[in-house]
């Protein structure tokens, strides 16, 4: 072994750390990094904890000669990295497109940013003072084609008064969620992956689940609005920022469009 370390990296008295050294830790700890903060709050986590223990377990298999668990664990192991594909499909599905984004696109473009932010703030205070519920999911780099085809098609142009006209109640756009790509109101009554996160709050209903749901799977904004209370709330990478009021929501959408300038 140590014949083998001195091949590598010379004698111990030779040992240099050079910069490339430095890029490479700083690199990997990077991808680590992601990788806890992209399974942070999951069920990825217990998933992980398993697949340690397993390593753990054929580790002390192999130190105690332990020949029939070390054979068990061994046909075991060769089928684990297709067992992390199956397992960790969504987390790898969202690693991927949070890799393959472009810094080059903005939440809005331009001119209609003010207009657009406006019209969402005024129609989310308007409904919350009416304690109408909503869920508005506006679309960002990432494309939302597969919630769109589910729900009702609208392709008209975004403004307060189509906004609130689609949650009123009784009319058969209320349920669901409306989704806002490129300044135009996509389609509404549309259905959305309802989050399974541990620890949510029992208060949350299907509205915030889902809200939280679609942003844990893409990099879409939900604006909710609650039936119940009348709050206003905005998800993002699956957390949820709760209570606002419509200067905090301004102040965080501005927010958002700036970041992705």
């Amino acid at each position: 072994m140590i014949e083998a370390f001195s091949a590598r990296f010379g004698s111990p008295g030779s040992f240099s750390f050079t910069w490339r050294d430095a890029v490479d830790i700083l690199i990997v700890a990077f991808v680590v990094y992601f990788l806890l903060r992209l399974i942070r709050g999951t069920r990825a986590v217990q998933m992980v904890f398993g697949l340690i223990a397993i390593l753990v377990v054929y580790w002390i298999s192999v130190l105690l000669k332990l020949v029939a668990l070390r054979t068990v664990l061994s046909a075991l192991i060769f089928y684990l990295p297709f067992a992390i594909i199956v397992l960790f499909a969504s987390e790898l599905r969202r690693a991927l497109a949070a890799f393959g984004r472009t810094p080059f696109f903005a939440l809005f473009s331009g001119y209609r940013a003010e207009e657009t932010v406006s019209d969402l703030v005024l129609a989310a205070t308007s409904l919350s003072t009416r304690r109408v519920g909503a869920l508005i999911v506006l679309e960002r780099r990432e494309g939302l084609k597969t919630y769109i085809e589910n729900g009702v098609p609208v392709d008209a142009a975004m403004s307060y008064d189509l906004l609130v006209t689609i949650f009123a109640p009784g009319t058969p756009l209320h349920d669901g969620a409306a989704i806002v790509s490129r300044e135009r109101v996509a389609a509404a009554a549309c259905f959305l992956p309802l989050s399974l996160k541990e620890g949510l709050s029992k208060r949350f209903g299907t509205r915030h689940r889902a809200a939280i749901g679609v942003t844990e799977e893409t990099d879409a904004l939900a604006i909710v609005v609650s039936e119940e209370r009348g709050t206003i709330s905005l998800a993002r990478d699956g957390q949820l920022i709760e209570d606002l009021d419509g200067k905090s929501l301004r102040d965080l959408l501005y927010r958002e469009y700036a970041t992705q300038a």
